[in-house]
């Protein structure tokens, strides 16, 4: 894991995003951020398990069937099931100590 502070999401509502095996990051004090921090590296392990490459095509596909199933950008990001998993475990920074393998499947709706 590599987290690169980017000055290219500065006109974003981006403040993390990960590209295995970079975390890129809006601002240098996010590094500090352990809850940001954990939600990213819970994105490169999901990445790792799908052998990146199937990752980015079932998180592109997932929020394409949300937004057309939606009509919210939004809302299909967050209906997103790599994405509910790591919200809802961003707080628990042991999750992946204790994590299984593709833990994202319990998210899919």
């Amino acid at each position: 894991m590599i987290i690169v502070c980017q000055k290219l999401l500065k006109n974003t509502k981006i403040n993390g995003i990960t590209l295995y095996p970079f975390i890129f990051i809006k601002n240098p004090e996010d590094k500090k951020n352990r809850v940001l921090i954990n939600h990213e590296k819970i994105h490169i392990r999901q990445q790792l398990e799908l052998l990146i490459i199937f990752f980015y095509i079932l998180y592109v596909a997932e929020y394409y069937y949300h937004f057309f199933k939606l009509k919210n950008p939004h809302l299909a990001y967050r209906a997103i099931s790599f994405e509910r998993e790591a919200y809802s475990m961003e707080h628990d920074l042991n999750y992946l100590k204790k994590r299984k393998f593709w833990a994202f499947r319990k998210y899919f709706n």
